[in-house]
This record gives structure tokens, sequence and C-alpha cells, in this order.
């Protein structure tokens, strides 16, 4: 099972890999941000939409975030502009790390009960799957982001996690 400052380390990453990633993409022009490039959203500025729309609905599970409205084949087109989205990701960066900071054990190991969006089902799982899930779900799209920037030939900064989190601000360092 995962721990609170596992937690509280993966949102620190989030929130950092967003900063390194958004970097980078500003250095795309908006017409190549949008132009579809075959990825599962299309274009970066799709998929980065997704991953807030995304964050959005995992967060309102968690936290009682309201969800942002849209579905997941909407999701890449949530926000006209550039600045809208950029806006959109900081804010909800603050909010996960503000969200892990209250997080505790208990919770984690405790059931989250939601409606999927996806199969209109009820579902009910471990809170700590769930919140493994939303961290994996980021690193995973994120990574796609990665691949869609290199291809525009911009090289992000360094995503390996041991040198982009500063654990000693989080108090994990040894």
């Amino acid at each position: 099972m995962i721990t609170r400052d596992w937690v509280r380390m993966m949102a620190a990453y989030n929130s950092e890999m967003n900063r390194r990633i958004y970097r980078a993409s500003e250095r795309i022009p908006d017409a190549a941000r949008r132009a579809d490039r075959g990825a599962f959203f299309g274009s970066l500025h799709g998929t980065l939409s997704h991953l807030v729309w995304g964050d959005h609905a995992w967060m309102a599970r968690f936290a009682g975030w309201q969800r942002i409205e849209g579905t997941i084949p909407q999701s890449p087109h949530l926000f006209d502009s550039w600045e809208a989205l950029r806006a959109a990701r900081v804010k909800a960066d603050a909010g996960i790390e503000a969200w892990a900071e209250t997080v505790d054990e208990a919770w984690l190991r405790g059931p989250l009960t939601w409606v999927s969006g996806t199969s209109g089902k009820q579902q009910t799982k471990p809170a700590w799957v769930a919140v493994t899930h939303f961290f994996n779900h980021q690193t995973h799209h994120r990574g796609q982001a990665h691949c869609l920037i290199t291809q525009q030939g911009v090289k992000p900064e360094d995503t390996d996690l041991p040198w982009a989190v500063d654990l000693a601000a989080l108090g994990l360092a040894a």
C-alpha cells in the first residue's frame, strides 16, 4: 500500500513535471501544439487538456472538486486558448499538492466508491489503488506529451523523479 508521504512526493513530482512539460510546450507555436499528430488525444494541446480534465474527475472523487464538464472524447477540446489551459493546470497542481498534505493513512486504506463516467457503473476500490492510478494516469499521458514535444525538435528537461523532486523540501530526505 502507498503512504501519505508517497502521495505528497507524487503530487510534487506531478507539479514539477507539468511545469517542465509546459515550459517545453511554450517553445512550440500554437498551431503546432494543436496539430493532430496521431496521438490518442490527437494533439499536444488535446493531450494536456485531457490531463486537466482527468485530474479534475479524480479530484472530484477524492476531495469534492467541481468536475470539468465533458466526456473523455470531449476532453481534448475543453480549453480554447493555451493561456486558459496553462492557468487551469497551475491551479489544479496547487490544489493537488494542497490535497496531498491532507491525505491520511486511514483514508488511503479505506474504500472509495464512485460512478465511473466511462461505464456508468458504480465502482468501489481501495482508495490507495485509485490514487495510484491517478498519478499513473498523469505520468502515462505526460509521456505521450513528451513524445509529441520531442517530435517538434524541443528537448524537455529531465523527467527522472529522484532529481526532479526536492525531497528535503517535503521533509522526506534521509
